[in-house]
């Protein structure tokens, strides 16, 4: 889609890259095996996919961001040059960068960059320093709307320009996880089980629930009702108009360790957000309809971060997710039939019944989310299929053996 907002959805495998896609992304960003932020929560891409990805990006129109942004140390500089240079020869947009080594090394083999959260860019003398590497540059995630709209009037005044020769576009995360510490540079992990945060190995210590020690007799006693360092899930989409009239351009989604259902409904609803924003009708009544539709995928509550100018962050009172609907696996794929567009499948586990909402996903498939209109055995209709029924039922769009439906069922409280 053109348009003047940019909308960059998370990919942390085939399934979600494909998610990110149908959800009506823009942009997607991802990791490989090593050096970013998500080495260990998400899958992550190898240097071989990169080819490919660059290959789907430019069938479906969008662009595709390899984040490198991680502490990097001298040990890291020969596999830092090979990433970067694998993924310019194999067309990828841009790498996503923090450290000045990175950022050096792509601009002298001319690899677009774009400036990590982790740079914890909080100003406009900062913006215009990194505009010698950069076109784009993501913001620190703890300024409030009122500094993001200076520093975006300021870039206008001052003219400031990158490589391209445009001027600087801001980029800000929208939705998603949020860290306890500033701009996600944080040390528990380090400190408690010497892997880092800031290499993409942390084990989220702030998750956890603690119990407090009085130091001076020994009594102890556990904090209720909130995991005190463990902060609920940022989320814009009731103040997308105030961002965007901020001078934001590029809206980022958190979540390359996500499920695709996650990547799927939050892409779409934000997709839509910023279609009603540009088309003028972005009103109460859709609002509430896309809070809902966030509150069915993986979150732990939601707060509007610091943007409107709070100093202090919500906190969580559950250890995982509020999501209101569950995946349950049902089936496997075993055929598919393009002529008529029906799909086979083994029930292996629960049931299907006519009615239910189901998920398809695959890595080469990639994502389908749709509701069951139809059920057969044996080419007879049925309203339900169980553990061991070898039934099919109507697929637009071809489905391959191993590929796993799951129904979405609520969450029992």
């Amino acid at each position: 889609m053109n348009r003047s907002i940019e909308l960059m959805a998370p990919a942390g495998s085939y399934e979600a890259l494909w998610a990110a896609i149908k959800g009506g992304c823009n942009s997607v960003y991802f990791g490989v095996e090593q050096l970013n932020m998500r080495a260990r929560s998400s899958n992550n891409f190898t240097l071989e996919d990169l080819k490919q990805i660059a290959q789907i990006g430019k069938e479906h129109n969008i662009r595709t961001y390899l984040t490198l942004n991680t502490i990097l140390y001298d040990h890291d500089i020969s596999l830092m040059r090979n990433i970067v240079q694998t993924a310019k020869d194999s067309g990828i947009t841009a790498i996503i960068a923090s450290d000045h080594a990175v950022m050096n090394y792509a601009k002298k083999i001319g690899m677009e960059i774009h400036i990590s959260t982790q740079a914890n860019v909080s100003n406009i003398d900062t913006v215009e320093f990194y505009a010698n590497f950069a076109d784009v540059v993501v913001l620190a995630r703890e300024l409030s709307l009122k500094q993001v709209a200076d520093i975006s009037r300021e870039i206008k005044r001052r003219d400031i320009t990158g490589p391209s020769g445009e001027l600087v576009q801001l980029e800000i995360f929208a939705h998603g996880a949020l860290c306890m510490a500033i701009s996600g540079k944080c040390y528990l992990s380090l400190h408690s089980h010497f892997a880092s945060a800031n290499r993409g190995a942390c084990i989220q210590n702030c998750r956890r629930s603690y119990i407090v020690t009085d130091k001076e007799e020994g009594m102890q006693f556990e904090v209720d009702n909130e995991y005190i360092m463990s902060a609920q899930d940022l989320c814009t989409i009731d103040f997308i108009d105030k961002i965007l009239d901020a001078g934001v351009r590029v809206l980022k989604l958190e979540g390359r360790g996500r499920a695709p259902d996650y990547v799927y409904t939050v892409t779409k609803a934000y997709n839509e957000a910023i279609n009603a924003y540009l088309d003028g009708t972005y009103t109460h009544e859709k609002i509430d309809y896309w809070m809902a539709e966030l509150a069915t995928v993986y979150n732990r509550g939601f707060w509007d971060g610091y943007y409107l100018g709070r100093k202090m962050g919500e906190w969580s009172d559950v250890p995982g997710s509020k999501a209101s609907k569950q995946k349950v696996f049902v089936a496997k794929g075993l055929n598919y039939f393009p002529k008529v567009q029906i799909a086979e499948f083994i029930c292996e586990s629960n049931s299907l019944s006519v009615g239910d909402e189901m998920i398809i996903t695959g890595p080469t498939s990639g994502y389908f989310q749709l509701t069951v209109s139809e059920l057969r055995i044996n080419n007879e209709p049925v309203e339900k299929v169980k553990k061991g029924d070898v039934f099919t039922l109507p697929v637009e769009g071809k489905i391959r053996p191993s590929d796993r439906l799951y129904k979405l069922a609520p969450v029992k409280v």
